[in-house]
């Protein structure tokens, strides 16, 4: 792969990947194009926020320096995005900031990677781990 392609990560896929024990699942191979600067992870404050908070919790039983890592890779290698609010209502409105996100960058040719799409509003930038790969021809 060549070109970066920007992408909002649902906290969701963060868990996932930190969880998963095959390095080849999707979600894996997602965190490492993040590692690999091959995704540049869209975010705001309220996202990194939200991936402290979860990341952090007690029934994962992550190394903080691993959280902390995390974060400063996605800070260090990803773009700040400030959102303008679009009064949308969502099923979750925890995923609001996501979405917002997302739109505020759709122009670019960014996309919302999440393991729960059906948080969101059918729109073809929001998609699956395993969808993204496939999207930008990464195929097992």
């Amino acid at each position: 792969m060549s070109k970066a392609y920007c992408a909002v990560i649902d906290t969701n896929v963060l868990v996932a990947a930190h969880l998963s024990r095959h390095e080849d699942s999707a979600v894996v191979r997602v965190y490492k194009k993040i590692i690999e600067s091959e995704i540049i992870p869209l975010y705001s404050p309220g996202i990194i926020k939200e991936y402290k908070e979860v990341l952090s919790r007690k029934k994962f039983g992550f190394d903080p320096s691993e959280v902390n890592y995390t974060l400063a890779l996605i800070m260090d290698r990803g773009v700040e995005v400030n959102p303008k609010p679009t009064g949308m209502k969502l099923i979750d409105m925890k995923d609001l900031v996501f979405y917002e996100v997302v739109l505020e960058k759709k122009e670019d040719g960014a996309y919302l990677i999440t393991g729960n799409k059906r948080h969101f509003p059918s729109d073809p930038i929001v998609v699956t781990a395993a969808e993204f790969l496939e999207i930008i021809g990464e195929t097992k």
